[in-house]
């Protein structure tokens, strides 16, 4: 009976670990996905907000044969395959040694020690997450004043921005006021759209590759019984990476801190994930395309952690 609710706990604990999270259920499913141009496959420049973005993990643009992108070269493990297969071998070895009477991890850990240890990485999570909530200024940087709170920087004029490809590189261009407030809006609209599973409101809002990533994302949802919705999105800091022109477009990458509401339910209607109270914050990287002269769309999300 001993060895059944060992089994039993073993195989929770396997399919908790192999189960897709809904954490990052947001637009974008909290990966980095889309197209940069010329500087799709270069790290975008560090920010008071964001100083580090995460590569493409998904992006119709191809990189030009032989390319090594030297901003991504020294970032460290990140969130590679390597950090899975770690995780998935010490499970699968614990319940190796369960089946063969070795206990969980042998003889020296055991099945109830193990749990103990990940009772303790729960409490330390939780209390570091109640810590980070009481000092919120800690994670809200100063910004700079004026209607939106963008800080008014554009990219330096002393020459064309590197790794945009091309002879010459791509010219720096200004961005003003009215782009940041469309930005802005663009944020709140994009996970608008994404909450109703309006296409359409997509395809107004960002490029036909992310309304491809978008729906996919949605269909994943619909697929597993469940719903994301977003709302009460609002920007709490925001700082211009980039800003240039290739190829008779005009690009602008913009770090973003924002705060939100963000929950999943189930076809009943029962909350899975998040809370319909309690606001998160999350800082992404998010790129903007337009013609020259046109209205700006969303070409890419990138995470910065």
């Amino acid at each position: 009976m001993r060895r059944k609710q060992f089994l039993f706990a073993a195989v929770a604990a396997l399919a908790l670990a192999l189960t897709p999270g809904l954490a990052e259920a947001r637009a974008g499913g909290g990966s980095s996905m889309g197209s940069r141009g010329g500087m799709t496959f270069s790290a975008p420049r560090s920010t008071n907000t964001a100083p580090y973005a995460a590569p493409m993990q998904r992006s119709m643009t191809q990189p030009s044969p032989g390319y090594q992108s030297p901003g991504y070269a020294s970032r460290g493990f990140g969130r590679s395959s390597f950090g899975s297969g770690l995780m998935g071998g010490l499970i699968g070895a614990g319940i190796g040694g369960l089946l063969f009477g070795h206990g969980f991890f042998g003889g020296g850990l055991g099945f109830g020690g193990f749990l103990g240890f990940l009772l303790q990485i729960f409490l330390l999570v939780m209390l570091a997450r109640f810590v980070f909530r009481l000092f919120p200024g800690a994670r809200r940087p100063a910004m700079a004043g004026g209607p939106n709170i963008f800080a008014r920087t554009s990219p330096p004029a002393s020459g064309p921005l590197p790794g945009a490809g091309g002879s010459g590189g791509a010219p720096p261009i200004a961005i003003n006021p009215a782009d940041y407030q469309q930005f802005e809006q663009l944020l709140a609209g994009v996970q608008a759209a994404w909450s109703a599973h309006d296409l359409n409101g997509l395809q107004a809002m960002a490029t036909p590759e992310m309304v491809s990533y978008f729906a996919e994302q949605l269909a994943d949802q619909v697929s597993r019984g469940v719903r994301n919705t977003v709302t009460d999105v609002h920007l709490a800091s925001g700082d211009l990476a980039q800003a240039w022109a290739e190829q008779g477009r005009e690009y602008a990458t913009v770090a973003m801190r924002f705060s939100m509401i963000d929950v999943t339910r189930d076809s009943a209607g029962r909350v899975v994930d998040g809370s319909p109270t309690e606001h998160v914050t999350e800082t992404e990287v998010w790129t903007f395309v337009r013609s020259r002269g046109g209205r700006w769309l969303l070409s890419a999300i990138q995470q910065t952690r």
